[in-house]
């Protein structure tokens, strides 16, 4: 997140949107980097392009990171 911020100094980041292959590893890991870095930034995940080892792990990777005021979409 470091290069974003680098790359873009002056540059306000008001929303992200993740998409990935494993929802549970992937996607949870940098969507709660994305938020440590961009507190204010809206940030949400398609979770129809997004999978899992199984749906229930998927649904619970989209339920945590919905306590952590990530918008699933």
């Amino acid at each position: 997140m470091r290069q974003i911020e680098m790359m873009y100094p002056f540059k306000k980041i008001d929303k992200i949107e993740f998409v990935g292959v494993c929802t549970g590893i992937c996607v949870s890991s940098n969507v709660l980097i994305a938020r440590a870095y961009f507190p204010e930034a809206e940030i949400s995940v398609d979770s129809s392009c997004c999978a899992c080892v199984s749906p229930e792990s998927h649904e619970t990777a989209l339920k945590a990171m919905e306590l952590c005021q990530i918008i699933i979409k």
